[in-house]
């Protein structure tokens, strides 16, 4: 399973829970990020100093400089991958039940922030299925989003809970969070590359649409069933807006069900058009992106020492024999620029009511400073959270460039490498839902 570790910015254990896992081999199966503010990145800007706050007695327990923390956070995420950063201010200025409480965590891949005992189910379209002779099928597009909402509602009347506590809150918000898979795909039938400005506007033109569709839905049901029960302590109410669900949308990593439904996680990019994957009894399988094989095999590239190339590097870029037209568009997560990834993330988040969880892949070259710019970056850009990770980091990765010495490929052992459950997005195989 996954887990996910949260601490406040201004909490006197700050400094510890930062380098629990820069001593590598601690934590393996968990998460770790700082739940930060506002006035804490301010005081990072201008390097002004930020009280500790004992969180027992609400007094101050000591003055450090914001920089010394954030410092520290930036050099753990470039040595391991952690921890991460959640915006809390930025999750509640979005926060749809106010009256009920201010939202301190997410869920362990950091794409749902929920109130205490609080439960969201999830379900996610596939893009790569909502493309039609070249151009977004809207309307299919649209029709599936209305399947999707009222299954999602569905869900939560034939839920059991665990715990009354569960159940009262879920059952009170009927929190619902549809989001996307396939996205890397659906670009490459449009023929947009994943690190273009087009990709950018696509993504925030389809994520609106998307939040749209699913809040005409909820309003649908709503007027069928009811709207949900907290609704008159909800912004929906201020704004008379009579809906079935607080929330509706939520884009997960979605590594686990993407293989089953056989297209690219989430929204991240590509990370790799061939690959070697392990799976049960030490079985290697060779594997290649359905849409690259269609296209090689249409224009004559589909042969074995290309395949054999491009299963050692992932990526085409290197490759020769391969037309500019087809680089150009089949782009892997390693092609793209931590700023793209980036820019792709928060044009999703403008239009999502719960969050966006995406990571930032980085080469293993990438600079402590590069870490901080990122995260500073996502701040700006009103991302809700933000992960990074650099690859090799880490000892043990589920994604193994094997034949990046420049030698031929001879064996299978040579070739990238991926575990069986890793679809994308982040390596460390914490979070693979």
């Amino acid at each position: 399973g996954a887990n996910l570790g949260i601490l406040d910015c201004d909490h006197p254990d700050i400094m510890d829970f930062i380098e629990a896992k820069i001593d590598k081999g601690r934590f393996a199966n968990f998460n770790l990020s700082i739940a930060v503010t506002d006035r804490f990145m301010d005081a990072v800007r201008r390097n002004g100093n930020f009280d500790l706050v004992n969180p027992r007695t609400g007094k101050k327990d000591r003055t450090v400089r914001a920089r010394t923390i954030f410092d520290l956070i930036v050099y753990g995420a470039w040595r391991t991958g952690d921890p991460g950063l959640i915006f809390v201010d930025t999750i509640n200025r979005q926060n749809p039940t106010p009256a009920l409480g201010r939202i301190e965590a997410t869920n362990p891949c950091g794409e749902l922030p929920l109130l205490p005992y609080e439960s969201c189910n999830l379900g996610s379209v596939n893009l790569a299925r909502m493309v039609k002779d070249g151009k977004p099928d809207w309307k299919r597009l649209a029709e599936t989003i209305r399947w999707g909402v009222r299954f999602l509602d569905d869900v939560i009347e034939v839920n059991n809970f665990p715990m009354p506590e569960i159940e009262q809150i879920t059952r009170g918000n009927r929190k619902i969070g549809l989001g996307v898979m396939g996205f890397a795909d659906m670009l490459i039938r449009l023929g947009i590359p994943y690190n273009s400005p087009d990709a950018e506007r696509f993504a925030r033109r389809l994520m609106a649409f998307i939040r749209r569709e699913s809040l005409k839905a909820s309003a649908a049901l709503a007027a069928e069933r009811g709207v949900f029960p907290n609704y008159d302590q909800s912004i929906f109410a201020r704004k008379n807006l009579p809906v079935r669900n607080a929330t509706v949308n939520t884009v997960a990593p979605t590594g686990t069900i993407s293989i089953i439904a056989g297209c690219s996680s989430g929204i991240e990019p590509l990370f790799a058009i061939s690959f070697v994957r392990n799976v049960l009894s030490g079985t290697r399988l060779f594997e290649i992106n359905p849409i690259f094989e269609k296209v090689a095999r249409a224009r004559g590239i589909y042969k074995r020492e290309i395949l054999a190339e491009i299963a050692r590097w992932g990526s085409l870029q290197k490759i020769k024999g391969i037309p500019r037209d087809i680089k150009r568009v089949f782009v892997t997560a390693f092609d793209v620029e931590p700023g793209q990834h980036l820019r792709i993330q928060a044009a999703f988040q403008e239009h999502c009511d719960n969050s966006v969880s995406k990571t930032i892949n980085l080469p293993t070259e990438s600079t402590i400073d590069e870490v901080r710019n990122i995260y500073l970056a996502a701040h700006k850009l009103k991302c809700k959270g933000i992960t990074i990770y650099r690859y090799g980091s880490r000892a043990e990765q589920v994604l193994s460039f094997r034949g990046a010495d420049g030698g031929p490929v001879i064996l299978e052992e040579d070739l990238l490498a991926a575990d069986s459950e890793f679809a994308g997005g982040c390596m460390t195989g914490t979070c693979t839902f």
